[in-house]
């Protein structure tokens, strides 16, 4: 409800009545009454679900002293949300249909025919496939073993002689597995005369006899090697022409064109017959053509030179998986071959000494008239083992070796070291 008033009369005299225009008086005050309707205040929806009801504002006021501060405390309270679990359903396996009828070939014989139709269940390996007769033992090897096997007709076999398990024993020893890229071996030695390529030459053959995969022998001798002598020469190229052309050889039949193979399998890279020229193959060239080497082969046979601290030799030997040090039978090339195993070690090579085998050439001047045996025990007691190499007429030459006209008591050292030597390979190694 509003109320209104309003006073009248005349402006100039305050004490006269006020009147109307037909002259009737009016009273001095007029009140006006207007009912008006209580309509409430509805909040939106929107802003009732916002809205805090329980929590009373205190308006501020402003003074002289600058605003006051009211905080407001706002409680939430935590709604726990747990997700529902998942039924696991148990799957359903139908029960297999009992078969109307039990198939079975029991008490027929090979080859008849069944009353009923077959199903294709009854088509079995067992039926269809005869086992494999078990294989008799191969012939054995051996006079007295070989003889009772063909007098019995094959009934008896008692095995191989005893020096038949022993050659396939060396052989199993030498044709060891490699995994993981190329064997190196470096066979060394501070003196020249003692029969160093005669060693690698026989060690390759003894290797590449046995083993499947391949064998080479690298001449990076740079005082003009002779290992290329020792074989049938195939080609005329040397370290040098690898070197030149390794970008564009891209498979083996391109490589086998620079080297010459033996009877064996073994094949042989040869040097550069020209002094000056070998000289300037250094610690690049080598490790360019073992780069080219360990692309094809298993295991390969590094000759190396009488100049231990040439570049090539520090090449070879960070490459090498293990070391040949060639001894002679006398005084001086004995003491040289320790001097070597002793520049080794102090120079960082003492794993490699370690596990490093001596090869004692025998067929030296002065071997009867010193003490193998002493030489024997003082390199048994630096590296891991030691072979002797007996004296051979057809190595004496320094020529051509054809490893079929050797003595038998030289090949079985050959062998030997060729054993002994891949014994210490690794045979397992990570890229």
């Amino acid at each position: 409800m509003a109320t209104t008033s309003k006073k009248g009369g005349d402006s100039g005299s305050p004490d006269a009545a006020p009147s109307t225009s037909d002259g009737l008086a009016l009273t001095e005050d007029v009140t006006f009454t207007v009912s008006l309707p209580v309509v409430p205040h509805e909040a939106p929806e929107d802003e009732a679900a916002v809205a805090i009801d329980e929590v009373a504002i205190t308006p501020v006021t402003l003074t002289a002293d600058g605003p006051t501060t009211t905080t407001i405390t706002l409680v939430a309270e935590e709604v726990a949300v747990v997700p529902e679990e998942p039924v696991e359903e148990e799957p359903v396996i139908p029960a297999l249909p009992e078969p109307d009828q039990v198939y079975t070939r029991r008490g027929r014989a090979r080859g008849a025919v069944s009353p009923t139709p077959e199903p294709a269940a009854m088509l079995t390996a067992e039926r269809l496939v005869t086992p494999p007769k078990r294989g008799r033992k191969p012939a054995p090897e051996g006079f007295l073993q070989a003889l009772l096997y063909r007098a019995t007709f094959g009934l008896v076999n008692v095995g191989d002689s005893l020096a038949a398990r022993q050659r396939k024993a060396l052989d199993a020893r030498i044709g060891k597995h490699f995994e993981g890229g190329t064997r190196f071996v470096a066979v060394v030695t501070r003196k020249g005369g003692v029969g160093k390529t005669t060693i690698s030459t026989l060690l390759g053959m003894a290797m590449a006899d046995v083993r499947e995969d391949r064998v080479i022998a690298i001449d990076a001798n740079p005082d003009r090697g002779t290992l290329a002598e020792r074989v049938a020469k195939q080609t005329r190229a040397t370290v040098r022409d690898v070197v030149t052309r390794a970008p564009s050889i891209q498979a083996f039949s391109e490589f086998q064109t620079l080297i010459s193979r033996d009877q064996t399998r073994l094949d042989v890279l040869a040097s550069d017959s020209d002094p000056l020229v070998s000289e300037a193959f250094d610690e690049n060239g080598y490790n360019v053509v073992a780069d080219v080497a360990e692309r094809f082969y298993s295991v390969a046979i590094t000759d190396c030179g009488t100049g231990i601290v040439h570049s090539v030799m520090r090449a070879t030997l960070q490459r090498a998986d293990s070391i040949v040090v060639v001894s002679g039978g006398s005084v001086d090339e004995a003491r040289l071959a320790s001097e070597t195993l002793t520049w080794l070690e102090s120079n960082g090579y003492a794993d490699l000494v370690q596990n490093a085998v001596v090869a004692l050439n025998t067929a030296t001047q002065g071997t009867n008239l010193v003490k193998l045996e002493e030489i024997e025990a003082h390199f048994q007691s630096r590296v891991r083992d030691i072979v002797r190499i007996p004296y051979d007429p057809s190595l004496a030459t320094g020529s051509l070796i054809r490893y079929a006209d050797l003595k038998p008591i030289t090949r079985d050292a050959a062998r030997e070291l060729a054993a002994l030597v891949v014994d210490g390979l690794p045979e397992q190694r990570v890229i």
